[in-house]
Order: C-alpha cells, then sequence, then structure tokens
C-alpha cells in the first residue's frame, strides 16, 4: 500500500498533518509506504493526479487508485481507510 500525501509548506492543515502521519507509520510500519509530495514543487504530477487542494490524500494497491480523501483526517480514519483497502 502506497499513500502520497500532496502538501504545500505554506499550508497550516498540511503541517497539523505531519504528526498523524508519523503515527499511522509508527502503527502500520511496512503496511503502508508514505511518499510526501509538495505540489509547488512537483506541480506538474499536482496536475497530472488533478490534485485541486492540500493536503490531499491517494492511496494505491498494487499500483491502483483505490481512495483519494481531501482535507484533515485522524490517525483513526487513515488506518480504518487503509485496512479496508487491504482486505
Amino acid at each position: 500500500m502506497v499513500l502520497l500525501d500532496f502538501h504545500a509548506t505554506w499550508c497550516g492543515p498540511c503541517r497539523a498533518m505531519v504528526p498523524v502521519l508519523d503515527a499511522l507509520k509508527d502503527d502500520l510500519g511496512d503496511r503502508v509506504h508514505i511518499y510526501k509530495i509538495d505540489v509547488d514543487e512537483n506541480t506538474d504530477l499536482a496536475v497530472q493526479m488533478k490534485v485541486m487542494g492540500v493536503p490531499t490524500f491517494v492511496l494505491f494497491r498494487q499500483g491502483q487508485e483505490v481512495w483519494r480523501q481531501p482535507g484533515v483526517l485522524t490517525k483513526e480514519a487513515l488506518i480504518n481507510v487503509i485496512e479496508a483497502a487491504d482486505s
């Protein structure tokens, strides 16, 4: 499972997600690989992925997008999504 975190350094909600994603990684370990993508440094990818706002999270399972959600999320909400996609 791969979780993409589209964010920006100037985005307050994006900064608020940093400890949530750190805790998520601590809880799930190798079950999920988290990649942070700065939309200002990777504009082409953000456009290609149709990211309309930050933060936006996109979950892939075996190379296929299985979930997408903009906004601030709790660790528990992210775990529920990942576990549902993994079953």
